[in-house]
């Protein structure tokens, strides 16, 4: 797979009118941008952020998913903060059986454990939506009762006439309030006998200004009707069965919970002044919103499984390291002033800070195979289990029933008594900067898994292949004493020093049949003495 990673910022697929309008403002550039107010203006909050990852359940966990838990997750862990995890699972009809149980398995393979939410625990549960149902109506109802809110009961055929009228007058087709003023008593009074409806909203006249950390403040458009008619947008809070809209069951849940701080994506934007209403509306104090842009392909669409947005599950079965991919996830619509993008979860913990990409960002994979083969160089580095692992996948490859590589050449390469996991260990951290997955990994180095030997010379300037028989007088098979005997070689040769690319072309060519790869005293040393020489054609 080929990759090239580019990040180019957008505005974002859908922005509501207001925001819009902020956006296309040319605003006044100042002269000159101080460090300290930069640093100012991305400063991670001095207290401990308590965020969240709300997922629904009607589908498997993507890259950009992930990177929205992983935002959440870095802002609250840097300033010593919760991370809470709450399952968004009210539409009932669209949720997938085992989406839950592979979120679970997903979030905790990339390493982001919640702090609280199912499975955990916490003070402020349920942390599922559907078993939260009673404190939606609660709240509804409060809503009724200080007439922020009020009872439609308007049938689904005529809001759809509705609809297409105001759209036939190039309108809005949003709601015309015909319930708005029916009195509580009467619409109480309906409601018991059973008659069907939805709870709305009342939205104000005019939106609240609010601050956005990405976007910064924003003074929402005031509404404007038409010359007959007048639109509200007014959402439906309390479905007519019972169960809450995402607006209410969100805004409910995040200030029940205690939640400071809110990274979603910028699709969220439009909802954002319905929120802040309904927090004013409650009396609440909302948390601070961050809105980064969406991620899209080079033509500007959001990710589809044909443009790599693939589930989780496909990148560990492409065996992309959990530190590789939220690395990669971090990096995109996401600043920091490092000298290497090459972070782990901690490394990032330390490193992060609000600064965010405004617009969208433009994904490419390019980036995923460098930073997986920085991070392979590391585990070769560190060993333990991040190189275990790597061990186990190629000892797999390399085994399996109908694997190319057959176990008798393998000790007839290297002895019957040799450990081939120990073998592969060594052979991996000899060459770990170009180690993307076992398979790539194995057929780059295959000559150091398949006994090879040459029917006739291999092509060479005059005279190497006599020369280099001076190896078979390297009795101690070392780096050290390979480098004297190789140097010798070449200053023997009338070429001199002139000539050593000819010499080392010809011991790539003749031990591994490759133009390029592995450094060569490292093959010469994994592959020992006597299968050293059996390649060159020396008598050990």
């Amino acid at each position: 797979m080929s990759f090239s990673m580019l990040l180019r910022p957008q505005l974002p697929a859908y922005t509501c009118r207001s925001c819009l309008a902020r956006l296309a403002r040319s605003p006044r550039r100042a002269k000159s941008t101080t460090a300290a107010t930069n640093s100012k203006l991305f400063a991670l909050p001095s207290n401990p952020a308590r965020t969240r990852f709300a997922p629904s359940p009607t589908g498997y966990l993507h890259l950009g998913s992930l990177r929205t838990a992983l935002f959440n997750y870095l802002l609250a862990k840097a300033t010593g903060g919760q991370f809470l995890l709450r399952i968004e699972d009210t539409d009932q009809k669209r949720t997938v059986a085992d989406a839950e149980t592979r979120l679970y398995r997903d979030l905790r393979w990339a390493g982001l454990q919640w702090d609280e939410g199912p499975e955990v625990g916490g003070p402020y549960g349920p942390y599922r939506q559907s078993e939260r149902s009673e404190l939606y109506r609660e709240h509804a109802h409060k809503l009724l009762d200080n007439r922020h809110a009020y009872r439609c009961f308007c049938s689904a055929e005529r809001l759809n006439a509705l609809a297409q009228q105001r759209h036939k007058m190039g309108m809005a087709t949003d709601y015309d309030r015909t319930c708005a003023d029916i009195p509580k008593e009467e619409a109480e009074d309906r409601a018991a006998k059973g008659e069907s409806h939805v709870i709305r909203l009342r939205v104000p006249d005019q939106y609240p200004t609010y601050k956005d950390l990405v976007y910064g403040t924003f003074k929402p458009l005031k509404r404007r009707g038409h010359v007959v008619e007048t639109a509200y947008e007014d959402p439906i809070l309390l479905k007519s069965d019972g169960l809450p809209t995402y607006h209410l069951a969100n805004v409910v849940d995040d200030h029940h919970m205690k939640i400071t701080h809110v990274i979603r994506g910028s699709e969220w934007m439009p909802s954002t002044p319905k929120h802040i209403a309904m927090y004013n509306a409650f009396g609440w104090t909302p948390p601070e919103f961050a809105h980064v842009g969406l991620l899209v392909d080079e033509q500007g669409n959001k990710l589809s499984k044909r443009n790599f947005d693939t589930d989780i599950t496909a990148f560990q079965e492409m065996e992309i390291f959990p530190e590789t991919l939220t690395n990669f996830a971090a990096l995109l619509g996401w600043s920091h002033q490092e000298k290497s993008d090459v972070m782990d979860l901690k490394d990032l913990v330390k490193t992060f800070s609000l600064k965010f990409t405004k617009g969208n960002t433009t994904v490419t994979f390019g980036k995923l195979q460098f930073l997986q083969r920085k991070h392979a160089a590391l585990r070769a580095k560190a060993g333990g289990e991040g190189l275990d692992e790597m061990v186990q996948h190629v000892l797999r490859l390399l085994t399996e029933p109908d694997s190319a590589y057959k176990y008798d050449d393998l000790k007839r390469l290297k002895g019957n008594s040799f450990l081939l996991d120990d073998y592969v260990k060594r052979v991996i951290q000899a060459d770990p900067e170009n180690y993307t997955n076992a398979n790539e990994f194995v057929y780059r180095n295959s000559f150091m898994f398949q006994l090879l030997r040459h029917s006739k010379s291999v092509a060479s300037a005059e005279g190497i292949p006599q020369q280099v028989k001076a190896l078979q007088d390297v009795k101690e098979w070392n780096r050290d004493e390979l480098n004297a005997k190789i140097k010798a070689i070449i200053d023997a040769r009338p070429e001199g020093k002139a000539g050593a690319k000819d010499v080392y072309h010809y011991l790539r060519k003749a031990l591994t049949d490759r133009e390029e790869g592995m450094r060569i005293y490292d093959v010469m040393i994994l592959l020992g003495r006597e299968e050293s020489l059996a390649r060159l054609g020396v008598d050990a």
